[in-house]
């Protein structure tokens, strides 16, 4: 198992501190990442909170709300590439912007949908729009911050899929119960639609932003920050996905990544079903158990980010700091197969959470991703990890509801994600290696 710490630490100047500086610039970017993430996982989720009750108006069965909830990954995976080099392109501002406004007003026509087949095409759009987010989030923490914060700052907009979900899970129940399971849809559009706006005036790359200082520009660019990310650009072509993917590192990462997605997929899609259809609680219940995993899972990638920063500040190598959290929390993931032994809901819930915990520690994986990206291609290389993690969102639901389709109950499905979580443990002690900047040679 490799985790041995190597010779390998983060560049740290002595000057570069974060002391007195005039402005903390860096910080305000952060939040506005926050909320976008938290913004864009509630437009992928909303669905399976009113799942139940869409199904029920609607007509459709086990197979038809399993192929509804993977289509948003079908395009999602397909538009991930092309989103990358669009990030890289024209930046995170544009790129977010853009993608942001489309993809909630989508999400408002979803509020129209009058079966299937609209429900359906409405899922592929929203996918396809949603695609530039994680590549320009990680783009833009890369170019922000030095490398001892990168790991706190990753996580922190990463935990914004977890926290929209535990902190409006109980709102949009009581909308769908109140008003109607379609106001869901038409309620969180129009926040993302406002928000875009909101982001297109306030956000800015470092380099172009007027109300960041010298001092904050030097500290984040003596840390490792590419704050001139998007100046180094080559011509994109397919051929640079395929070169990524000759180095253990991404290929390593993308297993990962996918294996910890697909246990993040159970809970985005079937997990207010399970709870509702299997285990038999209430719309109260579900609003208040259903928040628990997701309160878990947020501590556990904060918690992975900051430990992680903290190793590096410390000494120890940027590699084993940053493998750690995708190794522990990967084989902690495998726990969520306890669940089959328990007919308590609280321990239900409890197991739930501790699985759900682990993969917010694996999920740290995005700060291991903008160690080893090219500078010239930031965007397409967390696109190319990320394609290879939303195959899991697209595979998950469709098994998870055929096995729940013939079995009538959940039982072969948590084994199914504990077998992946296994995977993702291998990949990332034995196959991943170690961590270190891709240098690609520029013509």
């Amino acid at each position: 198992m490799s985790l041995t710490p190597d010779s390998q630490t983060a560049p740290i100047s002595a000057a570069a501190t974060a002391r007195g500086l005039p402005t903390r610039r860096r910080w305000f970017m952060l939040v506005l990442l926050l909320i976008a993430t938290v913004i864009n996982y509630v437009d992928r989720v909303n669905i399976s909170i009113i799942a139940p009750f869409m199904a029920k108006d609607l007509g459709l069965d086990k197979i038809h709300m399993g192929m509804i909830f993977s289509a948003f990954a079908w395009t999602y995976a397909i538009a991930l590439i092309p989103a990358g080099f669009i990030a890289d392109r024209f930046g995170s501002r544009m790129t977010y912007g853009v993608s942001l406004i489309t993809w909630s007003i989508a999400t408002v026509f979803q509020g129209l949908a009058t079966g299937f087949a609209s429900l359906f095409g409405l899922r592929l759009v929203v996918g396809a729009a949603e695609t530039p987010a994680f590549p320009s989030n990680m783009r833009a923490v890369t170019a922000w911050f030095p490398a001892r914060e990168r790991g706190f700052a990753s996580s922190v907009y990463v935990c914004g899929q977890y926290l929209g979900t535990a902190l409006f899970t109980g709102l949009l129940l009581w909308m769908a119960t109140t008003f109607g399971w379609r106001h869901v849809f038409y309620a969180t559009g129009a926040v993302g639609i406002v928000f875009g706006i909101v982001w297109m005036m306030a956000y800015r790359d470092p380099m172009s932003c007027k109300k960041v200082s010298k001092e904050e520009l030097n500290y984040i660019e003596e840390g490792g920050g590419l704050i001139k990310a998007g100046k180094q650009l080559t011509p994109f072509n397919w051929r640079q996905v395929f070169t990524l993917l000759r180095y253990r590192q991404v290929w390593s990462i993308c297993i990962g990544k996918f294996a910890n997605t697909s246990v993040l997929y159970f809970f985005l899609t079937w997990f207010p079903t399970y709870l509702m259809e299997e285990r038999k609680m209430s719309t109260v219940k579900v609003g208040i158990f259903a928040v628990m995993p997701f309160i878990g899972a947020t501590v556990g990638i904060l918690l992975a980010g900051f430990i992680s920063d903290l190793l590096i500040r410390r000494g120890t190598s940027l590699s084993f700091a940053r493998k750690l959290p995708l190794v522990v929390g990967s084989a902690l993931g495998m726990s969520i197969v306890l669940v089959n032994f328990t007919d308590s809901n609280v321990l239900c819930i409890v197991i739930l959470t501790c699985a759900f915990f682990a993969q917010g520690i694996a999920s740290a994986s995005w700060a291991a991703v903008s160690e080893v990206a090219p500078r010239q291609l930031l965007g397409l290389t967390g696109s190319v990890t990320s394609l290879a993690a939303n195959i899991g969102g697209i595979v998950t639901p469709l098994v998870i509801g055929a096995i729940v389709q013939s079995t009538h109950n959940f039982a072969y499905a948590f084994w199914f994600i504990g077998c992946l979580a296994l995977m993702g443990t291998l990949s990332y002690s034995f196959l991943l290696g170690r961590l270190h900047r891709i240098e690609l040679k520029t013509p």
